[in-house]
């Protein structure tokens, strides 16, 4: 690691700093792509399954009439991600950060043979725990080997490939997802594809070597200098890294007996060990406030369905832009997070985020309270029997047929009462009909030209809501959609860095398992509106939360940043205090 000024002049951006270097020393961005393939790993799974489920639904009658159960099919993966995590990081520290990778893409390649051969939902769920358990073991140590493979001055830009990669990975899958909107096995191809990133990256891994700090742990000192000399140009930057290593390994031995060899012991000592603890409640905040804004791309295409657009193929149209947001905006966050800083990034994105999803549950609101009446004489035309039960036998629906909406319509179907609406062929904003949910009364409706809605409702503010939803990526992306990872592989001592690391991982994974097995139940229950307003707040809640407890470690040597914890961390109102002047004072020498 680089120790002394940096480098760049005030005018130049890390990432190009990052560029330069990786032109010069191209084997620098050899470890940290083939590495970073770890990240797309799990956007390719995520925006592979929201195109999927929306055909899995078409041909399984339980999964589209069990909210339950397409929550299950889609948050198993975060289920076996959690467990994932939680071996990782022991698994990285015992076996090496390399090792893991390639156990975890051999993981992940069977689950998706699995998901792709299913005959039952319970086969596509089990598919889905055994690319969990692949995706959250490299999501912790992707970055991890990456991170120790990386010169300092250029690590956030680097790190945050493996988040590129993620958001690179989503895209991808979009475009997998439409290829195949019209290919017999639709879900199947689609899930079936998800194995090939782990193959490309399970051959990369296997010519690359072990990170050089964990070989170094391992008394391996000539295969770490080895490695070092290929990452670093000049050899007294070797020297210098070689030197802070080896003072690094002298303090794990001091500690040893302290650290605890088994993974209980490693738990507990951890949270006994002041500085671990406040690494912890950084990385442990910053892993959590990613989930708990509550939007998710697993439900991106069926969030489009909810706002109006009913075709499958618009609404993955429509996530295929928004994943190509992601995308940029995690682009934004490479060129500006060695430059800014990951604390003030990620309070930026927060106030974005926070601001997007208030304005996105007032429109919500609107549109609920303008959806399309429900006339009497439209759902008669296809017979009483094919008319949603509900809708005849409600008290004055004969009557007064208008005081029933599209939205009434469609959330019988939430109750379990399986009513869908038929849109006028005069337009769809028009009157139309309330209809039992079944193939026949289906294809009747769209046989005549007119849209068939059960998840939600024809709005003229849809293309509003979309707008805010791409808004609201543009600001999750740059900060609290990538930065989080970066910050956990730099916040812990060498010596705990596997195990803080797979804690705050794990983290993340409950907190996001959370929020995907509860956000449809959420839907039903307090509404769309309701839900994207309770995401807000919990947002805020997250924002205070990084406020207070996230500290700036941006151009920090590992040691430096163990050094400012121990010291202790205090904010200030514009993320400027006396550890950001000692941070300069260390990097202007």
């Amino acid at each position: 690691m680089e120790r002394g000024p940096e480098k760049a002049g005030a005018d130049k951006t890390k990432f190009t700093e990052c560029w330069e270097t990786s032109r010069k020393t191209p084997y620098i961005m050899r470890l940290a792509m083939s590495a970073g393939i770890g990240g797309l790993l799990f956007g390719y799974d995520t925006g592979v399954i929201s195109g999927a489920l929306l055909y899995i639904k078409e041909d399984f009658k339980a999964v589209q009439d069990k909210t339950w159960l397409q929550e299950t099919i889609v948050s198993m993966a975060v289920g076996g991600a959690i467990v994932g995590a939680a071996l990782g990081g022991w698994m990285s520290d015992k076996y090496g950060r390399k090792r893991s990778i390639l156990i975890a893409d051999v993981v992940f390649f069977f689950g998706a043979i699995v998901m792709a051969a299913a005959q039952l939902p319970w086969m596509i769920i089990l598919g889905r725990i055994l690319v969990g358990l692949g995706i959250g073991t490299v999501s912790n140590t992707s970055p991890l080997y990456i991170s120790e493979a990386s010169p300092a001055r250029i690590r956030g830009a680097l790190v945050s490939i493996n988040g590129l990669f993620i958001t690179v990975g989503q895209v991808l899958s979009s475009l997998i997802n439409l290829a195949f909107t019209r290919t017999p096995g639709t879900w199947r191809w689609m899930l079936g594809t998800v194995g090939v990133p782990s193959l490309v990256q399970f051959v990369l891994m296997l010519s690359l070597p072990e990170s050089p700090r964990w070989l170094y742990r391992q008394n391996k000192v000539e295969e770490a200098r080895a490695i070092l000399e290929k990452i670093y140009p000049a050899k007294n930057e070797v020297e210098e890294e070689m030197s802070g290593l080896k003072s690094s390994l002298e303090e794990e031995k001091s500690e040893e007996s302290a650290i605890g060899d088994d993974l209980i012991s490693k738990v507990k000592n951890a949270w006994r060990n002041t500085v671990v603890r406040r690494g912890l409640y950084a990385g442990i905040t910053v892993q959590v406030a990613q989930n708990l804004v509550g939007i998710r791309m697993y439900y991106i295409p069926s969030i489009l369905q909810l706002v109006g657009f009913a075709s499958n193929t618009t609404a993955l149209a429509l996530s295929l832009v928004t994943s190509g947001l992601n995308a940029v905006g995690t682009i934004i966050s490479m060129l500006l997070v060695d430059r800014y800083g990951r604390r003030r990034l990620m309070i930026i994105s927060m106030f974005g985020i926070i601001s997007c999803l208030t304005l996105l549950s007032g429109l919500l609101y609107l549109a609920s309270q303008h959806s399309p009446p429900v006339s009497l004489s439209q759902s008669q035309q296809f017979g009483l029997n094919s008319t949603c039960s509900n809708f005849l036998f409600t008290p004055g629906s004969n009557n007064q047929p208008s005081s029933w909406s599209c939205y009434s319509c469609v959330h019988q179907h939430a109750t379990s009462q399986h009513c869908a609406f038929c849109s006028n062929k005069a337009g769809k904003y028009n009157p139309g009909a309330c209809l039992s949910v079944t193939d026949e009364v289906k294809h009747s409706c769209q046989s005549e030209g007119r849209s068939w809605y059960i998840e939600g409702c024809p709005s003229k503010y849809g293309i509003f809501a979309v707008l805010l939803l791409g808004l609201f990526i543009i600001s999750y992306a740059p900060g609290m959609g990538t930065l989080p990872w970066v910050v956990n592989s730099e916040i812990y001592p060498l010596r705990y860095r596997g195990i803080g690391g797979g804690i705050a991982a794990v983290a993340n994974w409950v907190s996001n398992l959370v929020v995907s097995l509860t956000f449809l139940t959420l839907i039903e229950a307090i509404g769309t509106s309701g839900t994207f307003l309770l995401f807000a707040g919990c947002s805020l809640i997250g924002l205070v939360a990084i406020f207070f407890l996230v500290p700036e470690t941006k151009g920090l040597q590992f040691e430096e940043v163990e050094k400012m914890l121990e010291k202790g961390y205090k904010p200030s109102l514009f993320c400027y205090n006396r550890n950001t002047k000692q941070q300069s004072a260390v990097q202007g020498g």
